[in-house]
């Protein structure tokens, strides 16, 4: 997989996941700390620092050269240096499986602007597109967020279960909605490459 360092949409650029955007990227954490919890797992200190963002996004990085992950952070086109949200696909798999994992954040002051909407439609479209070339993309959330759940089902993601205490988050071992969008252009008999 060849690394893309930027895509554009009308309002936003999204950024690859790179060491140099640690500031930023430790700036969304703090900023977002106390609005987040309720739907993250307990992060180590070091997400919130500057040195932890840029050891994170090394990895990032990597995994993005070597094809096991991709990760974009999201910027205004007037403001270049705000972070408003990321989004990263992990856990990427071929052959016979072809899929990722997609988790994503937009800013909880920029929430309802349809920014997120936006910025996964044009990351899933690289995602589906044959650059990374995946089958499928899956996403799970916690039932009582309604916010995501509802974006999820705006942008084609099929509930397909739900997995009981998926995650420890906020004290307590937390069940999820598993949902997930398969690649429109992949014909039902085509072989992973």
């Amino acid at each position: 997989m060849t690394p893309l360092d930027s895509i554009t949409t009308p309002r936003l650029l999204l950024r690859a996941s790179d060491p140099t955007l640690a500031e930023a990227a430790a700036d969304f954490y703090c900023r977002n700390r106390k609005a987040h919890a309720a739907w993250n797992p307990p992060l180590p200190e070091a997400m919130f620092s500057a040195e932890g963002q840029r050891e994170r996004l090394a990895d990032a990085a990597t995994a993005a050269t070597v094809g096991a992950g991709i990760g974009w952070w999201l910027f205004a086109h007037d403001d270049p240096g705000f972070a408003l949200g990321q989004i990263h696909f992990t856990q990427i798999a071929r052959r016979a499986l072809c899929n990722a994992m997609l988790g994503y954040a937009v800013n909880a002051g920029h929430e309802g602007r349809g920014m997120m909407r936006e910025a996964l439609q044009a990351a899933l479209a690289d995602a589906f597109g044959p650059r990374v070339g995946l089958h499928r993309v899956q996403a799970n959330v916690r039932p009582e967020n309604m916010r995501s759940l509802a974006l999820l089902a705006r942008l084609g993601f099929e509930r397909e279960g739900l997995a009981r205490e998926y995650l420890f988050i906020d004290g307590a071992w937390r069940d999820h909605v598993m949902t997930a969008l398969r690649n429109p252009q992949w014909p039902v008999h085509q072989a992973p490459p």
